[in-house]
C-alpha cells in the first residue's frame, strides 16, 4: 500500500528530535511531506524560507521525502499532497491533550485523513524548539539538540538582534 503522510510543524527551528521524527517515518510511508507552517500567530524567529532551507539542509537525503512551506489550513494542504496521514510528534503526556484536540478537529474537518502519533528518542524527548531559541538567545551552546547548520543559524540570528 502507498501511503503519503504530511508531517506539520513551525520548525523554528528544526531539531534532532524533529529529524529522528522524520528519519523514523521515511521508514513507514512510501511519501513523507514535511510542511513547514507559516504560523505567523506564533511570531517564529526565522522567516519561512528560512526554515525550510534549514529542513532541507538537515534531513537525511530521503528521495521520498518532500519539504515545502504552507499557509493555509493543514487538512486543504494535506488534500493538496495527496497525503493520507498527518503526522505528529509526542513528546510528553503534556503534549497529548492539544494534540488529541487537533486531531478530532482535522478529522472533523477531513474525515479521510488519519492521524497518527510517533514519540522520538529518548534522548530527544526534552527537546523543543522554543526551549532551544531561548538558550541560543542567552548564547548558550545548543549544539547537542540541533545540526550545526541550524546553530550557526540561530548564533548569527541572534548576533544580528544586538
Amino acid at each position: 500500500m502507498h501511503l503519503t503522510a504530511i508531517y506539520p510543524g513551525t520548525f523554528d527551528p528544526i531539531t534532532n528530535g524533529h529529524i529522528d521524527i522524520i528519519a523514523r517515518a521515511a521508514k513507514l510511508f512510501s511519501k513523507v511531506i514535511v510542511a513547514v507552517a507559516v504560523s505567523s500567530n506564533k511570531a517564529p524567529l526565522l522567516s519561512l524560507l528560512e526554515r525550510v532551507a534549514l529542513v532541507k539542509a538537515v534531513i537525511p537525503d530521503f528521495s521520498h521525502v518532500e519539504v515545502i512551506g504552507f499557509d493555509n489550513l493543514l487538512v486543504d494542504c494535506a488534500r493538496e499532497y495527496g497525503a493520507h496521514v498527518i503526522l505528529r510528534g509526542l513528546r510528553a503526556v503534556s503534549d497529548f491533550e492539544y494534540e488529541f484536540q487537533l486531531a478530532g478537529m482535522n478529522r472533523r474537518l477531513a474525515p479521510q485523513l488519519e492521524t497518527m502519533f510517533l514519540t522520538p528518542a529518548e534522548q530527544y524527548e526534552f527537546i523543543s524548539s522554543s526551549m532551544i531559541r531561548e538558550i541560543a538567545r542567552l548564547n548558550g551552546d545548543v549544539s547537542s539538540f540541533v545540526p550545526d547548520v541550524v546553530r550557526e543559524s540561530l548564533i548569527s540570528k541572534f548576533s544580528n538582534k544586538e
